[in-house]
């Protein structure tokens, strides 16, 4: 069998940035607005430093405004919620993300529902969670939707297939298990108790890895043909160079001897979250104004 078509993350992501460059562009054009997307980062980690920095960039180069806020590592959750109720009532803002993880003296889950559901780009708050589950619009997980969408390019429709949603995260997991639903696909989410998970994910037509366990999935899980979705973002020791290398959840080198089509790690989903960030920044900054997005998105 043929090597597995591979899923081309990186150039789908500039596609689609470009398509939230123009329609910001005709936002601005024809409603006088330009979205915001305010960024906080707590402490100093070093992986969500690099991201935050994509992030402004990014943002800027699709038209955007971009406020970052940096605060030290002993910031308090008092302070954090202040910050959050100020960008809140912020007319600029029309997103708010908050980098996660943030240090232990905080609590994730308070300050993700603090922030105004119709500015929460991340598409974590209860209520666009609960959304998400109940079939109605709001805002949607930047990785999952980034997934979707390229699986949809690829695939076209994606009714009747059998989907295997490899990790239940609220992160990417669940909601990714939402959105396949909604494409009316077959959905099973599995875990690290389920029975068998070979077996289990050899049945999908459709198999999305997001358990942060690096290259857990070998191709003897992978059905023929299967397209195969590797969220997977880990850093292991490369004896060769010496150096730390990034690989999936998925071990590429076999699963692509049996898959229909692969995403790669790095350049597959990596691209893909931050380019639907900007994506669910313009959708919101049309949503708070009761401005249509047809002809935007």
């Amino acid at each position: 069998m043929a090597e597995a078509t591979l899923i081309d993350g990186k150039a789908f992501a500039v596609t689609l940035r470009g398509k939230v460059a123009e329609g910001v562009a005709k936002l601005k054009a024809d409603h006088g607005v330009t979205p915001g997307l305010a960024v906080v980062l707590v402490g100093e980690d070093p992986a969500s430093q690099v991201y935050v920095r994509n992030k402004g960039k990014q943002t800027v180069e699709a038209g955007m405004e971009s406020f970052e806020h940096k605060l030290p590592a002993t910031t308090s959750q008092a302070e954090l919620l202040a910050l959050i109720d100020s960008l809140n009532k912020d007319d600029k803002v029309d997103g708010i993300l908050c980098q996660l993880p943030v240090p232990d003296q905080i609590d994730g889950d308070t300050i993700i529902n603090a922030i105004a559901p119709e500015k929460d780009v991340d598409g974590f708050h209860v209520i666009n969670a609960g959304k998400l589950a109940t079939g109605q619009q709001g805002l949607v997980p930047c990785t999952p939707l980034g997934c979707l969408l390229l699986l949809k390019d690829h695939l076209g429709p994606l009714s009747g297939k059998s989907a295997v949603v490899i990790g239940r995260s609220n992160i990417v997991g669940k909601p990714m298990a939402q959105l396949l639903l909604k494409e009316s696909c077959t959905v099973t989410v599995a875990h690290s108790r389920t029975k068998d998970l070979p077996a289990v994910a050899r049945e999908a037509d459709i198999l999305v890895a997001a358990v942060g366990r690096p290259e857990m999935v070998t191709g003897d899980w992978v059905k023929p043909g299967a397209t195969v979705i590797d969220v997977g973002i880990n850093r292991v020791d490369n004896p060769e160079t010496g150096k730390t290398k990034l690989v999936g959840d998925v071990d590429f080198a076999s699963a692509a001897q049996v898959a229909g089509a692969i995403t790669p790690v790095p350049g597959g989903v990596g691209p893909m979250t931050i380019a639907c960030l900007l994506r669910n920044t313009l959708e919101a900054a049309c949503l708070r104004r009761g401005i249509p997005t047809d002809g935007i998105l």
